[in-house]
């Protein structure tokens, strides 16, 4: 093992033990953060508490020109794990620990080769990926940073992505009229009966849009993913509630989507839609800006010798660096896989591939 990943898994092991659990959104300024600036003697510290535990560290040494971005709050653990999920275990090559793959990985290698390097470096820890809050990036983003970059990490299996989907969360309200169900017009008049209606025309749309492609990616992902209303079995539906999402290509509108789908909707029976959340894809912008975007992130993984992936199906932050104007990618160790699964774990060999590729860019070895 080398010295480099025998000290990752060494802070890996502490900051599994530190529960970030979101939710309960129960993270403060302390413990986790007070180990993170331990371990970065030579960084100078921006510590902020936005509220709802959502907490940043941005720590800086030197003048660079790249933020690495890692989110460490994790996501609940569940009965199905087998020991102890905020205790780190080592077995047949894989590191397992509650966020070990997501992405706490990650932070651990962060923080072995920047005790390594000399080199310019600057980290922004946070605390809000896990909720869709991202509470500490808009922060980050509306100051004046002065970073022309910015390299997220999330599970790409140490390689750099340069494109992924956008996500869309909506809640939809129909509204019926109630009255016995033997009634010639309980059909029509059922919330429920619209919203299988409704399901059926958008799965119609989204089917139509299979050829949709970018950047290896094709088509829209769309999930309904629940179904509420109704009283009982011999009554007419007075209301129904759904709550879907979907995920575009970066060439897809969003708001064209959100027409689509609420056109597949009899609007006499539609009472309430709205948008819970939304994250723009990866390069955002609209379709010819996305492309000049997607090749500049092209040029800067490049630049820092990094191996270039596939393009992914799960959103991230970076989507976020990439509407505010800064050229942005997605690296780290790991396979989503394994992201919030029982016994999650992140094989070592992609922690020792991931610490040496961030150890040779705060070294300077290659550089924009």
């Amino acid at each position: 093992m080398s010295d480099i990943l025998s000290a990752a898994l060494g802070h890996l092991e502490q900051l599994v033990g530190f529960d970030t659990r979101n939710p309960p959104r129960a993270i403060g300024t302390g413990g986790m953060f007070d180990y993170l600036r331990a371990q970065l003697p030579d960084f100078r510290f921006e510590l902020t508490d936005h509220g709802a535990g959502a907490v940043s560290l941005l720590a800086v040494r030197g003048m660079p020109r790249q933020v690495f971005n890692v989110h460490m709050d994790t996501v609940p653990d569940s009965p199905h794990w087998s020991a102890d999920p905020h205790r780190l275990r080592i077995e047949q090559g894989h590191a397992i620990g509650l966020g070990a793959c997501d992405i706490k990985g990650a932070a651990a290698c962060l923080l072995a080769a920047a005790a390594r390097t000399q080199g310019a470096a600057a980290f922004l820890f946070t605390t809000d990926e896990e909720a869709n809050d991202a509470r500490c990036i808009a922060a980050f983003l509306a100051k004046d940073h002065g970073f022309e970059a910015a390299i997220v990490a999330e599970p790409t299996h140490a390689e750099a992505v340069l494109a992924h989907r956008g996500i869309s969360s909506v809640v939809m309200k129909l509204k019926g009229q109630a009255g016995h169900a033997s009634a010639v017009d309980a059909i029509a008049d059922s919330a429920i009966h619209e919203a299988i209606r409704w399901g059926t025309r958008a799965v119609h749309r989204v089917t139509a849009m299979a050829q949709d492609r970018f950047g290896g990616m094709t088509g829209l992902r769309f999930n309904i993913g629940r179904i509420e209303g109704g009283i009982k079995a011999n009554v007419i539906a007075p209301a129904c509630e759904l709550r879907f999402g979907f995920r575009p290509l970066p060439s897809q509108s969003v708001e064209a989507l959100h027409g689509i789908f609420r056109s597949c909707v009899d609007p006499h029976m539609l009472d309430y839609y709205g948008e819970t959340f939304r994250g723009p894809s990866l390069p955002a912008g609209d379709s010819e800006d996305a492309e000049n975007k997607r090749l500049a992130a092209r040029d800067l993984a490049e630049s820092l010798g990094l191996p270039i992936g596939n393009a992914v199906d799960f959103w991230t932050e970076a989507s976020l660096f990439s509407a505010a104007g800064m050229t942005s990618i997605v690296f780290g160790p790991g396979d989503i896989a394994q992201a919030h699964s029982a016994d999650e774990w992140v094989a070592l060999e992609q922690l020792s591939a991931y610490a040496d590729s961030v150890s040779r860019i705060l070294s300077g070895e290659s550089s924009r």
